[in-house]
């Protein structure tokens, strides 16, 4: 459930909700009763909750060069043996 913030036209009073995203928004301020409006968040953060991420943890079955690329990424007509391509 997301966290919303608010901010009251009358008080200016600024306060968050913890709401679901189907309830219906806040339209009175806890503080002096007018009006309120839902402001513009930040967004959510998230973490990473592993040891780790690596390059095999999902392994593609396309063939690839060691640059990472199926042609040379140097537009040469042979692979590159390292990159970054010379």
């Amino acid at each position: 459930m997301p966290t919303y913030e608010y901010q009251c036209e009358s008080c200016g009073h600024r306060f968050e909700a913890f709401q679901k995203m189907s309830d219906d928004p806040i339209a009175i301020c806890p503080e002096c009763g007018g009006s309120v409006r839902r402001l513009l968040g930040t967004g959510g953060g998230f973490i990473f909750k592993s040891s780790g991420f690596y390059e095999t943890d999902y392994r593609s079955d396309s063939p690839k060069t060691r640059c990472g690329n199926i042609s040379p990424c140097c537009g040469r007509d042979v692979p590159c043996s390292r990159p970054p391509c010379e």
